[in-house]
C-alpha cells in the first residue's frame, strides 16, 4: 500500500556565491587569465578597467533599492540566484559553444599511420594494421593478447584473420619509428631497440643476448649469475653491455603519445627579504582590474522607469539584471579569493619564517593542513585548495605550497622535526653508500636513529619509496 508523507530535513546548501569563490580559488595564476576572459566573454556587463565606485553605487546600487510603480525588478528575478552558476544563460538564451584554440602537434597515433601507409598493404591488411595500431597504449605497448585481437577483427570490421597473419603485421609495425614501438612486453620492446642499433659492436651483442636470455637476473641485478651463464669474463665489456641496455627507452610511446604541451611554474606569492624582515606580496596577476560596465547599469536604471509594461521588457529586465549580479558576484569573488591566498601565505611563511630567511630545509617545521586551518579560522578544505596548486617565489628559488606541508617525526631530544629534514639525511646517507655494497633499509634505520632520529623501518621504506630510491639489490653497481 502506498502513502504520501512529509517529512522535514536539515542540511547544507552552497549558494552561488560560495560556488564561485571554490572554483576560483584553485585555479592557479597561470590559468587565472584565461578564466577572466572567458567571463569577460560570456558577461557584457563585465569590464576590464579600474572601479568607479561612485558611478556603481549611484546607477547599479539605486536600481536594486528603486521600484517603480507598475514594474518591480525583483518579481521578474525570483530565482535568479541560481542563473548563470547552476545553469549558465538560463534566461539569457542558450550559451554559444566555442572551441578552444590549441597548438598544432602530432599524436603517435597518426605518425604511425602515416607510416602504415608507405607499407602498400591491401584493403584487408591495412584494416588489420590499423586494428593493432588502435590497440597501442600511450606507453608504445600492445598488451591485449593477439587471440583477442583477431575475435576484434571478425566482429568489429567483418575481417576474419588469424594470430600467424596478425603477427606478420605486427612485426612489419615493429619496424616503425619511435624504435621498440608495438612490443608486447618490456622484454621485446629493449630487443627490438637493440636490433636496431646500426653498430652491432661486442657490447651491443652481448647486450642481446643478457636481455635475450638472461632477462630475469638483469632486473633483479644478478649480475654474478649472468656472467657465469654467459661465461663473460671481460668485465669492461660486460659493463659496457650493462649500460648500453639502461640506456634504452623502456616507454617508447611516452615522447609521442599526446599533445605536446609546454608548462611554466608560475609563482602565485612572492616573499622577499628587505631589511631583515619577510616581506610577502600577492603576484600582480592575481589582481586584475575588473568593474560593472556603466552602461550596463544605466540600461537597467531606463528599463526600471520605462512605461512600457509588456512581455518582452520584463524579460530584458531580467536578462540584464541577471548579468550585472553576474559580474558583481565575480568581482567579489576574485576579491575574496585575492584576501583568502594572502592570509593563507601569510600564516605559511610566519610558521615557517626560519626557512623564508635562510632558505635551509633543515629549518622547515612540521606542518599540515590543520596547523594553517587553525591559524587563519578557515576549513582544512579551503587551505588545501590554495595549497594544491600555488606556488611561492623566494630568494632562493620557486616552491611548490605542497613542500611546506609535512609530518613531523620525534628525535631523541624529543622535539619533532619535519619529515622533510629526514628524507634529506636518509638521501645523503644513500648516495654516500658502497654501490658495490648498498644499504638494506635495516642499516638505513640504525644510522638514522645514531643522527637522532626515532624512526621504525617499514617508515624509512615508504620515505625511500616517496624518494623514487629503489630497495639495495637494485641499486647495486658493478
Amino acid at each position: 500500500m502506498q502513502k504520501l508523507t512529509l517529512t522535514q530535513s536539515l542540511g547544507q546548501r552552497l549558494s552561488p556565491q560560495q560556488i564561485q569563490f571554490i572554483k576560483l580559488l584553485q585555479v592557479p595564476t597561470a590559468e587565472l587569465d584565461s578564466r577572466i576572459e572567458e567571463e569577460l566573454e560570456i558577461n557584457p556587463a563585465l569590464e576590464e578597467g579600474k572601479d568607479e565606485p561612485d558611478t556603481l553605487e549611484d546607477e547599479y546600487g539605486e536600481e536594486e533599492s528603486s521600484k517603480d510603480d507598475e514594474i518591480d525588478i525583483d518579481d521578474y528575478l525570483q530565482d535568479d540566484d541560481y542563473a548563470d552558476y547552476k545553469t549558465r544563460g538560463d534566461s539569457g538564451g542558450q550559451e554559444e559553444e566555442r572551441e578552444m584554440p590549441i597548438a598544432m602537434s602530432t599524436t603517435l597515433n597518426d605518425q604511425l599511420m602515416t607510416q602504415l601507409g608507405y607499407l602498400g598493404l591491401d584493403e584487408r591488411q591495412e584494416k588489420i594494421g590499423k586494428q593493432l595500431i588502435g590497440s597501442i597504449e600511450g606507453d608504445g605497448y600492445i598488451r591485449r593478447e593477439l587471440d583477442a585481437i583477431v575475435n576484434d577483427l571478425a566482429f568489429s570490421q567483418n575481417v576474419m584473420t588469424d594470430v600467424d597473419e596478425l603477427e606478420d603485421i605486427l612485426m612489419k609495425i615493429q619496424d616503425f619509428d619511435p624504435a621498440g614501438i608495438a612490443a608486447r612486453n618490456l622484454q621485446e620492446c629493449l630487443l627490438l631497440q637493440l636490433e636496431r642499433k646500426i653498430d652491432q659492436t661486442d657490447a651491443v651483442q652481448l647486450a642481446t643476448r643478457i636481455v635475450d636470455e638472461c632477462f630475469d637476473e638483469f632486473t633483479k641485478k644478478h649480475y654474478d649469475k649472468i656472467t657465469k651463464k654467459l661465461d663473460v669474463e671481460d668485465e669492461e665489456l660486460f659493463k659496457e653491455a650493462i649500460q648500453t641496455i639502461t640506456k634504452l627507452n623502456p616507454k617508447p610511446g611516452g615522447a609521442g603519445s599526446g599533445l605536446v604541451r609546454t608548462q611554466y611554474l608560475m609563482p602565485d606569492f612572492i616573499i622577499n627579504e628587505q631589511n631583515g624582515e619577510l616581506v610577502l606580496s600577492l603576484n600582480s596577476r592575481n589582481a586584475p582590474d575588473l568593474r560593472v560596465s556603466s552602461s550596463y547599469a544605466e540600461m537597467l536604471k531606463a528599463y526600471d522607469k520605462s512605461d512600457k509594461k509588456d512581455k518582452k521588457l520584463k524579460e530584458t529586465v531580467g536578462f540584464v539584471k541577471q548579468k550585472l549580479d553576474s559580474a558583481k558576484w565575480f568581482i567579489d569573488a576574485i576579491k575574496q579569493r585575492q584576501l583568502t591566498l594572502l592570509n593563507t601565505m601569510n600564516a605559511i611563511m610566519e610558521y615557517q619564517y626560519d626557512f623564508f630567511q635562510e632558505g635551509d630545509e633543515s629549518k622547515l617545521r612540521p606542518m599540515i593542513l590543520k596547523d594553517i586551518a587553525e591559524k587563519i579560522d578557515m576549513d582544512i578544505s579551503t587551505v588545501s585548495r590554495v595549497a594544491n596548486s600555488k606556488a611561492v617565489q623566494t630568494d632562493f628559488g620557486i616552491y611548490p605550497l605542497k613542500f611546506f606541508f609535512s609530518e613531523g617525526i620525534a628525535t631523541e631530544s624529543g622535539e619533532d622535526v619535519s619529515s622533510r629534514e629526514v628524507k634529506n639525511s636518509l638521501r645523503e646517507i644513500i648516495e654516500k653508500e658502497d654501490k658495490s655494497k648498498p644499504l638494506s633499509d635495516d642499516k638505513l634505520e640504525k644510522l638514522l636513529k645514531e643522527k637522532g632520529y626515532q624512526i621504525a623501518r617499514r617508515t624509512v621504506a615508504k620515505y625511500r619509496e616517496q624518494l623514487n630510491i629503489p630497495v639495495a639489490r637494485l641499486r647495486k653497481e658493478l
